[in-house]
């Protein structure tokens, strides 16, 4: 759990697929999400926690 409990802070990274869809596996980071991205996908960052601005 991060150190804030502020769960505007709470953020995961995943990969826009070619298709709309998010890639189904998990990332440590944003540099792992990108290296395991492919040409027409995008790194994301995504709070699943709400739909809030940070």
């Amino acid at each position: 759990m991060p150190e804030s409990d502020d769960v505007r802070e709470i953020i995961t990274v995943g990969v826009l697929l070619a298709n709309g869809r998010l890639a189904g596996r998990t990332f440590a980071g944003r540099a792992e999400a990108e290296a395991w991205a492919q040409d027409g996908e995008e790194v994301v960052e995504l709070n699943a926690v709400c739909d809030c601005d940070r």
